[in-house]
């Protein structure tokens, strides 16, 4: 628990850090916005011409008795709507860090100075930075998108489906979120997706009280955008504090547990 709040702490200080710096935090937010008209947008489209996509989803209903044929296509339009919300929560992060990637770059940059420095930076081509990070959104954003139908499949089930589902959802979403927000300071230190993994892994507590906390912070309306230039910032001090750390302990061959 003490390394589950101590994640909590470095979104915290992440707010922190761009509270103080108003002109960063507006800068964040732009690449942000964008994203949140075009997932609006989506979702527009997809409630306007939701009732004719599931009428062709169910054509087996089609000789059903009324009552019954509306019922069960009104619950198949609720899922499908509802599905897409979840899946865009998820994938806000990836692709928003994504499409704003120089700005993201650029804020996590200034963290790492007023925190004592950028790192020497590995030369990576910026074509072959812009697939990595394609790539990696992709593989995140298919697991991501597979847990959130399973948690939402989950959320029907009586009582443990309002209880403990939420609260698990949150956790693995918040590992992926964090993975996703420590992903630019741990690309300039050369770590490709497996070796990102493995950091996490090692650090899993810290890393579900990071991700939870902005997973839960992001459900508040325009709190993923509001929010994510903070999130970037505590990813940053979260990736040079501690993960990079255990990056270094891991090259030589060193647990955290014989450190403590």
């Amino acid at each position: 628990m003490r390394d589950f709040f101590a994640g909590v702490r470095y979104f915290a200080r992440g707010l922190g850090w761009v509270a103080r710096r108003p002109g960063q935090w507006l800068f964040g937010l732009i690449p942000a916005l964008i994203v949140l008209v075009l997932y609006v947008v989506a979702l527009t489209f997809l409630g306007v011409y939701l009732s004719d996509l599931v009428k062709a989803a169910s054509p087996f209903a089609d000789h059903w008795s009324s009552g019954l044929r509306d019922t069960v296509r009104v619950l198949m339009g609720v899922l499908v709507f509802a599905a897409a919300v979840m899946l865009s929560i998820v994938t806000f992060t990836g692709v928003t860090l994504l499409v704003g990637e120089p700005f993201y770059e650029s804020i996590s940059g200034r963290v790492e100075e007023s925190a004592g420095g950028r790192p020497a930076e590995v030369d990576v081509p910026l074509g072959r930075q812009l697939l990595r990070g394609l790539g990696d959104a992709i593989v995140v954003g298919l697991i991501t998108g597979l847990f959130a139908v399973l948690f939402f499949a989950l959320g029907f089930l009586p009582v443990v489906g309002q209880t403990v589902v939420p609260v698990v959802a949150a956790l693995v979403s918040g590992y992926f979120l964090t993975l996703e927000l420590t992903s630019i300071p741990l690309e300039r230190r050369g770590l490709r997706r497996r070796e990102k993994f493995a950091l996490l892994r090692r650090e899993r507590a810290l890393s579900a009280g990071f991700g939870a906390s902005v997973f839960v912070v992001f459900l508040i309306p325009l709190g993923a955008v509001l929010a994510m230039p903070g999130a970037v910032a505590g990813g940053t001090l979260l990736a040079r504090e501690r993960l990079a750390h255990q990056d270094v302990l891991a090259r030589q061959g060193v647990s955290s547990a014989d450190v403590g």
